[in-house]
C-alpha cells in the first residue's frame, strides 16, 4: 500500500497489495511533479493552503499553537502526534525488519528454537507500511536512533502540556527499541494463555469469556504434576501469593501474576513445554547486548511516563500488528499500574477488530478494578486489517480479524458498553471513543444519557482526526462534550507520507459518506449565495 522512496526510480511494489502501491505511486508521483514544477518554495506554499492545511497542524511546536488555540475555543481539544517518518524503499524497510526481528541464537541455528511462526520475521512482510493507511511506522536502526525518537516524544508531551491543560500525546513502542523483544515476549505470554486455556478446558471450563474461567486450585496443582511442569514444591512456591489462590480458584488475572518482573529480563521469556514438563527459555541463549536492548526500551517507556505526568499530559500508547500487540499491551498495562493511581495518565489503545477484543478490554478493566487504579482506553477499530489477514494467510495461522464490518461494529460497541457500564459502577474507568461513525458516536451518547453520566465529568472522550468528520467534533465540543482532534504537525516535505495515506483514507472515506459531502455543498452554496466565500468564524 505504501512505498516511500526519494525518486520515482526506487520505487517498487507490494507483492501483496498491489492496487494500494498503485494508489500510493500515484500520489507520490504527481507530488514529486508538483514540486519540479514548481520549485521547492511554492510547492510547500501550496501544501499550505491546501492539503497539508487541511490535515497537518504545522511544521513545528510554535508554528502549531494557533490551530490548537482555535480549536480550544469551540471546546476541542488535541492529541499531539509528530508524524516525521523515515524515507525508505520497500528493499531498505525488509532488511531492517530482518535484522531488528531475528535473534542471534536464531541466526546461529535456524530452527532449533520452538519459535511459532506468527511471531517471527518474514521477509515478504517485512515492510509493515503495507496495507496500512492511518498508522505511522517505525522500523529499529540503533540505539541512538530510539534515544533520538525518544527525544522527539518528549518534546511532544512538552508540547502538549504548553498548549492546553488537558492535552494527550500519542506514542509508538515500535519506535523506543528493538522489536525482537516484542516479538518474542508476545509469544510468550500468548502461549501462557494458551496453557491456561488448556487446563481449563480439562475443568470443564473451556469456550467461556476470559473472566468466567476459574479453575480449582487443588485440580490445577494436581493437573501441573501430571504434567511435570515443575516439581511439587515449585508448583505450591507459585500460589503462595498474598491473595493468589487465597479464594480456592485461580482466574486468568491470578495466571498472567506468575509472569512477573524479574532482575534478568529474559528469564521472562520462559513458556510451559507440556511434551516435556519444563518451562523452557523460548530462545536458547541471549546475547549481553540484547539483554540490554531490552532493558532500554522499557527505561525509555519509563522517561515518557514520568515526563508526562511532570507536565500534567495524558499518554495514549498506539496500537500496533497483532504479533507486537501482547507485549504492547503488557508493558502499557505495567505504566497503569504505576503511574495511574491518582488519575488517568495512561491510555492504551484496545482493536476492535480483533475477534479477541472483548476479552482483552473486560480482562484488564478487572485487574484495574482489583488493584484500585485508574483505567484509561482508547477504543478504535483498527488500522492493519489487510495486512493482519494476508499475513495470517500466506503464513498459515488462524485469522485474527472479525469476519466482516459489521461484526467489528458490534464489538466496538460491546467493549464500549462494557466500559461505559464501568464507568456508571465505577468512575475510575476512562475512555475515548476514536471513532469517524456517527452511529458510534450517537451510541454512546445514548448510552450516556441513560446510564446518567455527564460530560462535565470527562469520563467519556471522542476523538477524530484532524480535517476529517468536524460536523462530528465541532458540535460536540460545543455542546460540552471532551473532544478531541488528533493533531499531526512536521515540515512539509517530511510529511508527505503521511499526507498520501491521508489522501488514500480520505478517498474511500469520502465514497461512503453522502452526509459528508452533502453538507460541504450546503455549506458551499450558502457561502456563495451569501458572499462569504473567504468567510472565518468569529472566536
Amino acid at each position: 500500500m505504501l512505498v516511500i522512496v526519494k525518486n520515482l526510480s526506487s520505487r517498487v511494489t507490494f507483492k501483496w497489495f498491489p492496487s494500494y502501491s498503485s494508489q500510493y505511486f500515484n500520489i507520490q508521483r504527481l507530488m514529486d511533479l508538483s514540486k519540479k514544477v514548481f520549485g521547492k518554495w511554492l510547492f510547500e506554499r501550496l501544501m499550505k493552503m491546501t492539503f497539508y492545511g487541511q490535515f497537518v497542524a504545522g511544521e513545528d511546536h510554535n508554528s502549531i499553537k494557533p490551530l490548537i488555540h482555535k480549536n480550544q475555543a469551540f471546546g476541542v481539544g488535541s492529541v499531539l502526534d509528530y508524524s516525521v517518518e523515515e524515507d525508505l524503499t520497500q528493499e531498505e524497510a525488509e532488511k531492517k525488519e530482518m535484522d531488528s526481528c531475528v535473534s542471534e541464537a536464531e541466526k546461529e541455528s535456524p530452527g532449533v528454537d520452538r519459535r511459532e511462526k506468527k511471531y517471527k520475521a518474514h521477509r515478504q512482510f517485512g515492510d509493515r507500511r503495507g496495507g496500512v493507511v492511518s498508522a505511522r511506522t517505525y522500523f529499529y536502526a540503533d540505539e541512538a536512533k530510539c534515544d533520538a525518537q525518544m527525544e522527539t516524544f518528549l518534546n511532544c508531551i512538552k508540547a502538549s502540556g504548553g498548549a492546553s491543560v488537558d492535552g494527550f500525546s500519542a506514542v509508538k513502542m515500535t519506535a523506543l527499541g528493538r522489536p525482537q523483544f516484542l516479538l518474542q515476549f508476545s509469544e510468550v505470554l500468548v502461549k501462557w494463555r494458551r496453557f491456561f486455556n488448556l487446563l481449563a478446558a480439562q475443568q470443564g471450563k473451556s469456550g467461556m469469556d476470559a473472566l468466567e474461567q476459574k479453575l480449582e486450585l487443588e485440580q490445577l496443582k494436581e493437573s501441573l504434576a501430571k504434567l511435570g511442569v515443575g516439581n511439587k514444591d515449585d508448583i505450591e512456591n507459585w500460589f503462595t501469593g498474598e491473595k493468589l489462590g487465597s479464594s480456592g480458584t485461580i482466574d486468568l488475572l491470578d495466571w498472567n501474576s506468575l509472569i512477573n518482573d524479574r532482575t534478568k529480563i529474559s528469564n521472562l521469556l520462559v513458556i510451559p513445554n507440556v511434551e516435556t514438563g519444563q518451562l523452557e527459555p523460548l530462545l536458547r541463549k541471549f546475547t549481553v547486548e540484547e539483554e540490554k536492548q531490552m532493558k532500554r526500551m522499557l527505561q525509555r517507556v519509563d522517561v515518557l511516563a514520568k515526563h508526562a505526568v511532570d507536565n500534567g499530559v495524558r499518554l495514549m500508547v498506539d496500537a500496533e500488528q497483532t504479533y507486537f500487540q501482547p507485549a504492547i499491551s503488557r508493558l502499557t498495562l505495567e505504566m497503569q499500574r504505576i503511574f495511574n493511581r491518582e488519575k488517568p495518565i495512561i491510555f492504551n489503545t484496545y482493536q476492535c477488530y480483533l475477534k479477541e477484543a472483548y476479552d482483552n478490554v473486560s480482562v484488564d478493566v478487572e485487574l484495574s478494578r482489583r488493584e484500585g487504579w485508574y483505567f484509561g482506553a482508547k477504543l478504535v477499530r483498527g488500522a492493519y486489517m489487510y495486512q493482519e489477514r494476508s499475513r495470517a494467510k500466506e503464513i498459515g495461522y488462524e485469522d485474527p480479524i472479525n469476519p466482516d464490518y459489521e461484526a467489528t461494529n458490534r464489538m466496538y460497541h460491546k467493549c464500549l458498553e462494557f466500559v461505559l457500564e464501568e464507568i456508571d459502577h465505577n468512575r475510575k474507568a476512562n475512555v475515548m471513543v476514536a471513532s469517524h461513525n456517527e452511529d458510534t458516536v450517537k451510541f454512546t451518547l445514548e448510552k450516556m444519557n441513560e446510564m446518567g453520566l455527564s460530560p462535565t465529568e470527562k469520563k467519556v472522550y471522542f476523538g477524530q482526526l484532524l480535517g476529517m468528520c468536524d460536523q462530528i467534533s465541532f458540535p460536540l465540543g460545543q455542546a460540552g462534550f471532551p473532544v478531541y482532534k488528533y493533531v499531526p504537525y512536521g515540515p512539509v516535505n517530511e510529511v508527505i507520507p503521511y499526507l498520501s495515506r491521508r489522501a488514500l483514507e480520505n478517498r474511500g472515506f469520502m465514497k461512503g459518506s453522502q452526509r459528508e459531502r452533502s453538507l460541504l455543498w450546503k455549506e458551499l452554496k450558502r457561502r456563495l449565495l451569501n458572499g462569504q466565500i473567504l468567510y472565518k468564524p468569529v472566536y
